[in-house]
């Protein structure tokens, strides 16, 4: 896809690695995505108060907090985003721990560009889906 012609996405990173922002930031650079970022939970949770974000990509190493708490909160929060765990220990057991409980899928980092833009778009759609399903569903 081109960039003019992308959706604007809208994803939340947290992180409190600075290089993993730089890293995301330099993927939707060329695109129309939006990133927030957040160094902390706390913070994370005021961004989700105050935006409907789709899409979370979270590291799994977060300080206060883990990835699990944001699948939770996700389901509290307008829109129910779609979580992605980060991690540098990105193995086939974070992976199937992660998808097991609810996860829509896991990222190595450091990031490869191709990975993430694949990732993110994947699970908005899924996102954009379970949206239009659930709003035809309601008008029923």
């Amino acid at each position: 896809m081109r960039p003019d012609r992308d959706p604007t996405i809208t994803v939340l990173a947290i992180s409190s690695s600075p290089e993993d922002h730089s890293a995301l930031e330099a993927v939707f650079v060329h695109s129309r995505w939006r990133l927030y970022h957040a160094l902390s939970h706390a913070q994370a949770v005021a961004l989700l108060s105050e935006h409907p974000i789709p899409v979370i990509i979270v590291d799994a190493d977060l300080q206060d907090g883990t990835w699990r708490d944001f699948l939770s909160l996700g389901k509290s929060v307008s829109g129910s985003p779609l979580v992605i765990v980060a991690s540098g220990l990105a193995d086939d057991r974070l992976w199937a721990e992660a998808l097991n409980v609810g996860a829509y899928d896991v990222l190595a980092t450091p990031f490869r560009a191709s990975e993430v833009f694949h990732s993110v778009s994947l699970a908005w759609r899924c996102w954009k889906e379970r949206c239009e399903e659930c709003a035809c569903a309601a008008s029923v």
